[in-house]
């Protein structure tokens, strides 16, 4: 049996497709400062301010640093500290391999940054179970600069630390639902840094693709090109939490299942399909994708209610089956909003994608206040197996 993680991490959804320019002939580079400079020459900052995820059963802190080498050599990051404010030991140490890791770009070594170059570092600290949440963090990134000997350290300003996310209801009902690219550091929504306008943000930082499997671990029964067959068609998209509808799209046809079968040219305008924004109050917006045409049961400006239908899941715009992609984000721009972390009130996890997704009849874990992660198999409250 191929894992949940393995067969469902190609499901399609909001993606970011990337550009790239190599130089042909990039100038020379000096070879290092032949003596200790006065000044490590490294611009460090936060993309947003790190947030609380409760999942998995653990708590997490996730942000991004955005680390500019500005000096005239190149710079190899070989470490990095998480120190939380008042403590002298680092929550979470990174080595370079772990660095490596840790950043999203063409060619190699990740960690090593050429003159007046960027590379942004995903961040995911996982705290201990006697750790509480620190209320501000410091980081010590250890550097080294060209061919000088020694390896220098850089302490960076105090960032404060988000507060605990918002609590919501589930955005479906029933079982068997996989939390596909769901949160973590290497899932492909967490590293979607898409610009729109001038400003590249990542609205998916802590999005899920719903997909449902049976008994026999697929996502339908039947003939794979069809809709129908696939037991997330149709299912009902709820609201999360009261609110009023923000923006709404309709009117895009359905997708044939499958990797190159888009029914539409994908746009920024296309690339959700058919989907329902909804302003929950306080800078919170929850987003639902990928609607089935005509299903939508909500219209601009409508209020709604927690628990209310907002329309049937389906397979429209960037997506290759049926499933729901649902996020919450600081704005009402499908993706040119900051993603937010949430908690749903209650669940329950019944299969990871290391388990046999067969396994139906495991006992479940029940989980409160938390997000799924990613390749979680839950069922919501109150659902019959």
């Amino acid at each position: 049996m191929i894992s949940a993680g393995a067969r469902f991490a190609a499901v399609a959804c909001l993606m970011a497709v990337g550009l790239y320019v190599h130089a042909a002939d990039a100038p020379a580079v000096a070879p290092g400062p032949t003596e200790r400079p006065i000044t490590v020459p490294l611009e460090v900052s936060a993309t947003v301010a790190p947030a609380v995820v409760n999942a998995d059963g653990q708590t997490h802190l996730a942000y991004e640093l955005r680390v500019t080498n500005v000096g005239p050599w190149n710079c190899v990051i070989s470490g990095l500290d998480v120190v939380a404010l008042g403590d002298s030991q680092p929550v979470a140490s990174f080595s370079q391999a772990d660095i490596e890791r840790m950043i999203l770009r063409p060619g190699g070594p990740q960690s090593r940054l050429g003159p007046e170059t960027s590379v942004i570092l995903y961040v995911w600290v996982t705290l201990g179970g006697q750790q509480h949440v620190p209320a501000r963090l410091a980081h010590r990134l250890r550097v080294a600069l060209g061919d000088y000997a020694e390896v220098l350290t850089i302490n960076t300003p105090q960032l404060a630390v988000a507060a605990e996310p918002v609590i919501i209801g589930a955005p479906l009902q029933g079982d068997r639902w996989l939390a596909a690219n769901g949160p973590s550091n290497t899932s492909g929504h967490r590293r979607a840094r898409i610009p729109i306008d001038g400003h590249a943000a990542i609205a998916q930082r802590f999005a899920i693709d719903w997909v449902r499997v049976g008994s026999d671990g697929q996502t339908f029964r039947g003939d794979p090109l069809k809709n129908e067959s696939y037991y997330a068609n149709g299912a009902e998209a709820l609201a999360v939490a009261d609110g009023v509808v923000a923006a709404v799209h309709d009117g895009l046809p359905q997708n044939v299942p499958g990797t190159d079968s888009r029914a539409v040219a994908i746009t920024l305008e296309t690339v959700g399909g058919n989907y329902v924004v909804l302003d929950i109050g306080n800078g919170r917006y929850a987003f639902y994708a990928h609607l089935q045409p005509g299903s939508l049961r909500v219209k601009l400006h409508d209020k709604v209610r927690r628990g209310q239908v907002v329309g049937l899941v389906g397979n429209t715009g960037n997506s290759t089956e049926p499933h729901l992609h649902f996020h919450l984000a600081d704005g009402p721009s499908p993706l040119g909003a900051e993603g937010i972390p949430y908690g749903l009130e209650s669940f329950e996890v019944y299969a990871h994608d290391d388990a046999n997704v067969v396994a139906g009849d495991a006992v479940p874990s029940k989980r409160t206040r938390a997000i799924p992660a990613e390749n979680e198999l839950v069922r919501f409250d109150g659902s019959a197996r």
